[in-house]
């Protein structure tokens, strides 16, 4: 049988041809709207998915926000404390170095102005303040990196750092030692 007999004038053949043409197109039909669901539905969970990971992603933030708020809080309560005492310090100098002890005030004056920038929240406030501080008094500025220095050094060791480095140099000592002997 050739395509021409078969596409031929046979009323039986061209019904089931016609039909075969309606169920290709039916089914092509049904599977172009499963399809289209089925891309609606992945769109939605997209969007959903992406909603989620924007929510998660501003509690995130947010945290890290209530974190730094905090740290910058208790930095400035530092620094105010860090400034009582040199004013305390300037009170002690008074009597014998009374320009040493104005220095100390005004260095003191200036650590205050500092933390009440950082407790507002503006850190490129504190860092031009720092700047401005250190061009204008060099000296102090000096002077007063010295004493965060001391101060770091004696709050590491207050709170156990200074105890596990003297460990560990006791310990690479005895080691050392071991391997002398060895």
């Amino acid at each position: 049988m050739s395509d021409t007999h078969f596409k031929g004038g046979n009323p039986a053949s061209q019904s089931l041809t016609d039909k075969l043409q309606q169920a290709g197109q039916g089914a092509k039909q049904q599977a172009s709207d499963a399809l289209g669901a089925t891309s609606d539905a992945a769109r939605e969970k997209l969007e959903q998915v992406g909603a989620a990971a924007k929510e998660t992603a501003g509690d995130a933030v947010d945290e890290v926000k209530r974190q730094l708020d905090k740290q910058q809080h208790v930095g400035a309560d530092y620094a105010n404390r860090l400034a009582d005492n040199m004013r305390s310090a300037a009170k002690a100098f008074q009597q014998d170095t009374p320009m040493a002890a104005r220095t100390i005030a005004i260095a003191a004056g200036y650590v205050d102005g500092a933390a009440d920038k950082m407790r507002d929240g503006s850190m490129n406030d504190v860092v031009d303040s720092v700047t401005s501080f250190a061009r204008r008094q060099p000296a102090a500025f000096l002077g007063l990196s010295v004493l965060a220095g001391f101060a770091a050094v004696r709050f590491l060791k207050a709170s156990g750092g200074g105890s596990q480095a003297s460990d560990a140099t006791s310990g690479d000592a005895s080691e050392q030692d071991d391997a002398r002997r060895s």
